[in-house]
């Protein structure tokens, strides 16, 4: 059965009805597939630049420290030996991806039940448009407030991201603005209210065809 939501305005005025299909509601499976896709997410989003000197690359340690034989001690070819103090380091960190693959289908998922969750419990707000004439940032938190979301984070999807929701929104700390061709997972589970014209829900829904 397909969900129905209300289409709102600026003024939090309802305009109309968004009805979602039903290969879009996904509440029975996914679960694995939602935990996937945010591991997998939060693994590319590491720098992976640590990185750790062998006994070849720390400065020093062409010469041998004192002759084989005679001294008493452990025989020793160089002080950067990873035994010394200031050596080289042994299986240290190096530079690495830590990208993790998953297959289209099970992205998919992820997102057809992680936004079905947030159907339900409510946090989805659908407004026709979301249009700030003048760039400033007052007139933005006034919608927010007109729509009910401004008491916790927001994630605010548009088709594309235009230059006076963005200087609007720019200084308002508690909102990231997204294209609708860039929503993941993660950002459908990490923000305490989704806020999606419809031009741009349609254009996220088309992505789960």
């Amino acid at each position: 059965m397909a969900k129905i939501l209300d289409i709102l305005d600026c003024n939090g005025q309802k305009v109309g009805d968004y009805s979602f299909p039903d290969t879009v509601i996904e509440l029975e499976k996914g679960e694995q597939a939602v935990h996937d896709a945010v591991v997998a997410f939060l693994a590319g989003e590491r720098a992976g630049t640590a990185s750790t000197k062998t006994r070849g690359e720390v400065r020093g340690g062409g010469a041998k420290p004192f002759r084989q034989k005679g001294m008493g001690r452990a025989r020793a070819g160089s002080n950067r030996s990873p035994v010394w103090v200031g050596g080289g380091t042994t299986f240290g960190p190096r530079p690495r991806s830590f990208a993790k693959k998953i297959n289209k289908k099970v992205v998919v998922l992820a997102l057809k039940r992680a936004l079905s969750e947030r159907i339900v419990e409510g946090d989805l707000v659908i407004v026709d448009q979301f249009a700030i004439a003048d760039h400033k940032t007052k007139s933005a938190v006034a919608v927010l407030n007109n729509l009910k979301v401004n008491d916790g984070t927001v994630l605010l999807a548009m088709p594309e991201v235009e230059e006076s929701v963005l200087c609007a929104t720019g200084n308002i700390a508690n909102l990231v603005l997204r294209k609708a061709s860039g929503v993941n997972v993660y950002e459908l589970l990490r923000f305490g209210k989704l806020v999606f014209t419809k031009d741009a829900l349609d254009a996220f829904i088309g992505r789960l065809a």
